[in-house]
């Protein structure tokens, strides 16, 4: 408990002066008894001795301590119930508070300043940023950091998780940024560099080690639960918390990324350089740069690779989604070669797709001329192609079909029906009307084209009008020519029709 200047001095007179015994200037100021000792002892005044009372737990002091100097990590509550079964007859509690004062505690240790020369070291780790919601995705937000040892530059780069693809990116990436790269990279023992450890023996991961190979770089992991050995790179992730994440505000990855960018740029070197207070980080760096690394003349290859078996339907999952595929190429297996942006699917050395990653959960990037080809091959799968067309631009027509079947109505004619309400009016306004019909209990197209009329009167907007043409080449390329209505006599035209009723 913080105490006052005041009551400081007040306790350390009555002490001297007045000669108070411990106990009476607590009860006198209204203070704990552990207070006035902590303020006599800063005094550098001996803790006062207390008359030892009695306790339960006496009869078995030195079993505990003898079981505590074998088993110094041993539990409150384990040591508990040994010493219950012993005869004890104390509450949990309170044994918990008197083991909190008897247990050995480890000698504090004491640690060298690292310093690194210039160019030499790089540390790299990866910080958790709390969560990304991608669609129906929950993913992590990751950030790859790397910081130069000597001059502090930080890289920061984010991603949707910490797969092996995302770590190799950063690397790539900040060693570009950089224009090159330290002559060791210091990691902690992640499953991404080092696989198996016992002591000293080390086995890493064979893509860490053709990384390394391909830029002439020594990976060297910190010793385990020496997590100061990496300090640099714990103090800057702590330094992106708080002088870039909090409370920022962006769009997506890319704008995060991009933002990212122009902090490490700015910000985060201008700052003080730790190693010399007299210049900044950015100073620093054009003093480390040219010592660093020269960079290979390709870039280490970051896709990601993986086999995909194609089922009967043409799509190839690929992280939570599904990717669209000409139906020739069902019942084979495909190799997928993704980036971060863009996601290829290849048989043997030809491109047979080509699509933009999706990060998202459970959808279907399909591409048109995919979907036409299979129509055009197979017609009996148009109709199941319409009502699943339907279903993603008006999930309440899925309800509504399930209520005709149960009436005997005809779904082909409703699903067309629908569809071509929905190119009419559009997805949005067509769910709205489904709603509709289905509230009044009515699932059929009239009531759906209803309430869809009534929502553009109650706007005050005209019917959409729609024009439509077989696609047959020679209706398409038809000429009409119209008549001369300088031949057209309404009069004569009424009179004719008159004669006729006659």
């Amino acid at each position: 408990m913080a105490i006052s200047a005041d009551l400081e001095a007040k306790i350390l007179r009555y002490h001297h002066v007045e000669k108070w015994r411990v106990g009476t200037i607590a009860r006198q100021l209204g203070i704990h008894h552990g207070t006035v000792d902590r303020v006599l002892s800063q005094a550098g005044l001996p803790k006062t001795q207390r008359a030892h009372r009695a306790s339960m737990i006496d009869p078995y002091q030195a079993f505990i301590m003898d079981t505590l100097r074998q088993y110094p990590t041993l539990t409150a509550s384990r040591l508990f119930g040994m010493v219950k079964e012993r005869g004890y007859q104390g509450g949990e509690d309170h044994f918990r508070h008197l083991i909190a004062h008897v247990r050995p505690r480890p000698a504090p240790e004491a640690y060298h300043r690292l310093r690194t020369l210039t160019g030499e070291q790089s540390q790299v780790d990866w910080g958790h940023f709390g969560h990304l919601t991608i669609g129906q995705a929950r993913r992590p937000l990751m950030a790859f950091v790397m910081v130069l040892s000597w001059s502090r530059y930080i890289f920061l780069r984010f991603y949707p998780d910490q797969s092996m693809a995302s770590f190799l990116r950063g690397h790539v990436d900040a060693f570009e940024a950089f224009k090159g790269l330290s002559r060791v990279l210091l990691y902690d023992n992640l499953k991404t560099a080092v696989l198996e450890r016992s002591g000293d023996a080390i086995r890493f991961h064979p893509t860490m080690l053709e990384l390394a190979a391909h830029y002439r770089f020594e990976p060297r992991p910190v010793a385990i639960a020496r997590g100061n050995e990496k300090g640099r790179v714990e103090r800057a992730i702590r330094y992106i918390r708080s002088a870039f994440f909090a409370a920022r505000k962006w769009r997506d990855l890319d704008d995060l990324n991009a933002q990212a960018d122009a902090w490490c740029q700015g910000q985060a070197a201008d700052r003080p350089c730790p190693e010399d207070r007299t210049m900044t980080v950015r100073q620093a760096f054009e003093l480390e740069q040219p010592l660093l690394l020269a960079l290979p003349d390709n870039p280490y290859p970051t896709e990601e690779r993986i086999e995909v078996s194609i089922g009967k339907t043409p799509y190839a999952r690929f992280d939570l989604n599904d990717y669209s595929v000409p139906h020739t190429q069902v019942r084979k297996t495909l190799t997928v070669l993704a980036t971060s942006h863009q996601v290829r699917l290849l048989d043997g050395t030809e491109v047979v797709a080509c699509h933009a990653r999706s990060y998202d959960k459970g959808c279907q990037i399909e591409n048109p001329e995919h979907i036409a080809a299979l129509t055009e091959y197979k017609r009996k799968a148009r109709h199941h192609r319409s009502q699943d067309r339907l279903a993603q631009a008006a999930p309440a027509s899925i309800q509504l079909l399930v209520e005709a079947a149960e009436r005997g109505a005809n779904l082909g004619s409703i699903t067309a029906s629908l569809l071509r309400l929905l190119d009419h009016y559009g997805a949005s306004e067509l769910e709205a009307a489904i709603n509709d019909a289905l509230r009044q209990q009515v699932p059929h197209p009239n009531a759906v084209r209803i309430s869809l009329e009534k929502q553009r009167d109650e706007r005050d907007q005209p019917p959409p009008v729609a024009i439509t043409l077989p696609d047959k080449a020679n209706v398409r390329d038809l000429v009409v020519r119209p008549h001369d209505l300088k031949n057209y006599d309404p009069t004569e035209q009424i009179k004719e029709q008159d004669d006729d009723h006659k």
